[in-house]
């Protein structure tokens, strides 16, 4: 089948950055022609005229799964919330986190996310939620210290027989993840390195999120986690690490040497008041690969990939005290090709090139928050001006979940009803 989305300001985050106004033609699931005007036939075609046409975004880094309790752990000190977030984890069960991951994978959809990085447990369940909604989830089981955890049995067996049965799944990626130095140990971190090198799966991790696990880890170990983790070899080239906000530069030149990823997290640092700012410039110096993440809706209350772009230019450029950090396409960049590279799929996804996955959003150039729309303006419109209201139709390895703002793959209202019921089963006790 062949669809074409028909004269939109194409924005291709090519090589080039290359922006015009033509067409995107996708056969089956993946593109078969950028340009001008595509010449021929089509079964489908998509009306784009003075839209903008660009590919979907990349979360980086949440928990899909936790959707159902947003609005549950507000305005609570970072520990207090840690201690009411574990207490409402080991109540739950396999129901409520299919309804919570369809939940989140609905607001995903509805604003232009077409891929995520999670890290949870019980990914086996969040699996067939995605796959019912039709994004694509590169799927992180947590891996912890078997002390510490409320799975059933032991956690880094868990994560190998998820990657194991999960491998070969249609827009499902499994990977490792790592919860953190203050939940694992050399043992769980060594091994889950070891899993993530020997099946080649990504590995998604908390680093360095609050001063106090920096400080804790410095005194049981003599190290800041990211030197620990580095000598221990467990920074890589397939590894994501989450918040990455209290590090040195020598922890930044390290992470950049090992070829690793990060996923900022701006709005959830903000809302927990964990302090610090992660280093954007400096890791971009030090090639260290800047993705972005929402982390979880109950630490953000929201999976809005624009509205954390436009939210992690502002905290560069209002802490550093200089306009010119963080710039519009340095952000878009962040949220689509970064991402793609951080989740180990550059060369599918993250730009709009023939023989890519077809993962494509319209944004409504109609809107009045869009306009005016130019070539010269429309890079920081996307980064500055858009809403995650602004997406008409988002498309996944050629499969449109939305048209015209209606969601095509899920029973939106069963979700909605049932997602208020899990909340209060979850959240009032």
């Amino acid at each position: 089948m062949i669809t074409v989305f028909r004269g939109g300001w194409v924005v291709t985050q090519n090589r080039d950055r290359d922006v015009f106004r033509g067409d995107v033609a996708v056969e089956d699931e993946k593109i078969i022609y950028v340009g001008p005007k595509f010449e021929g036939s089509a079964d489908r075609e998509v009306d784009a005229s003075g839209d903008v046409v660009m590919p979907g975004m990349v979360n980086t880094h949440t928990h899909v799964a936790m959707s159902v309790m947003k609005g549950s752990l507000d305005d609570l000190l970072f520990p207090d919330f840690l201690n009411a977030s574990f207490r409402i984890d080991a109540d739950r069960t396999d129901g409520d986190i299919d309804v919570g991951a369809k939940l989140g994978c609905m607001e995903m959809i509805r604003g232009g996310t077409t891929t995520f990085m999670d890290l949870y447990y019980s990914e086996d369940v969040i699996a067939k939620a995605v796959r019912e909604a039709g994004i694509r989830g590169v799927l992180c089981w947590c891996v912890l210290d078997e002390d510490k955890t409320t799975q059933s049995g032991n956690p880094l067996k868990n994560c190998a027989r998820f990657c194991s049965t999960h491998k070969d799944i249609r827009k499902i990626v499994p990977g490792v993840g790592l919860q953190g130095v203050y939940a694992c140990n050399e043992e769980t971190c060594i091994g889950a390195k070891e899993l993530s090198d020997r099946e080649k799966l990504p590995m998604n991790f908390h680093l360095s999120e609050t001063r106090g696990e920096v400080n804790e880890h410095r005194r049981s170990t003599g190290k800041r986690p990211g030197e620990w983790l580095a000598d221990l070899g467990v920074l890589g080239h397939r590894g994501v690490a989450a918040h990455s906000a209290w590090l040195t530069m020598n922890e930044v030149r390290l992470m950049g040497q090992a070829g690793l990823s990060v996923s900022t997290c701006p709005v959830s640092n903000m809302k927990l008041a964990t302090g610090g700012v992660a280093p954007i410039p400096e890791f971009c110096s030090s090639g260290v690969n800047v993705s972005i993440g929402t982390d979880g809706n109950t630490t953000n209350n929201s999976l809005d990939m624009f509205s954390e772009m436009k939210t992690l230019g502002l905290l560069q450029k209002s802490s550093r005290w200089d306009a010119r950090v963080a710039k519009a396409q340095e952000l878009i960049d962040f949220a689509t090709i970064n991402g793609a590279k951080a989740v180990g799929m550059e060369d599918r996804i993250g730009s709009l090139e023939p023989g890519k996955y077809a993962d494509i959003i319209v944004l409504d150039g109609k809107d009045p928050n869009m306009r005016p729309l130019l070539p010269e303006n429309i890079i920081g419109n996307i980064a500055y001006s858009a809403s995650c209201l602004n997406v008409k139709h988002t498309m996944c390895q050629g499969d449109l979940v939305m048209e015209d703002r209606d969601i095509k793959t899920l029973d939106k209202d069963s979700v909605l009803a049932e997602s208020e019921e899990v909340w209060r089963q979850l959240c009032l006790r």
